[in-house]
C-alpha cells in the first residue's frame, strides 16, 4: 500500500481540509464508481472531490450542504499521528465539537 497521487477539486470540503489541490495518500482500491455515473450523482449532491491524477479513479466523496460527511477510498489513518492528525480526522473533530 505505497503513496499515490490525489487530486483535490476546489471550493470542496476536502479543500478546505487539506488547503492544496494535490495530495499523496496510501491506497488500496477495492470499490470504484462507474464514471458514467459521476455527473448523475454530483447532481444529486454527491461531490467527487478527489480523483486520481488520470480522472480514471474516484478516490474522495463528500455531500454538499452536510456539516461533515467525507469519504475516501485511502487510508488517512496511515498517516496521522496523535500530535500530527490526518487532515480529515483534523476536521472531523472540528467539525464535531460545533455540534
Amino acid at each position: 500500500m505505497g503513496a499515490y497521487p490525489l487530486r483535490i477539486k476546489e471550493n470542496t470540503l476536502l479543500y478546505k481540509l487539506y488547503g492544496v489541490t494535490e495530495s499523496q495518500e496510501r491506497h488500496r482500491h477495492r470499490y470504484e464508481v462507474n464514471p458514467e455515473y459521476i455527473s448523475m450523482l454530483e447532481n444529486k449532491g454527491l461531490i467527487a472531490s478527489g480523483i486520481s491524477p488520470d480522472g480514471k479513479l474516484v478516490e474522495a466523496v463528500e455531500l454538499e450542504e452536510h456539516l461533515f460527511f467525507v469519504g475516501c477510498q485511502y487510508h488517512p489513518e496511515f498517516k496521522s499521528r496523535p500530535n500530527s492528525p490526518h487532515p480529515i480526522f483534523r476536521g472531523f473533530i472540528t467539525a464535531s465539537l460545533k455540534k
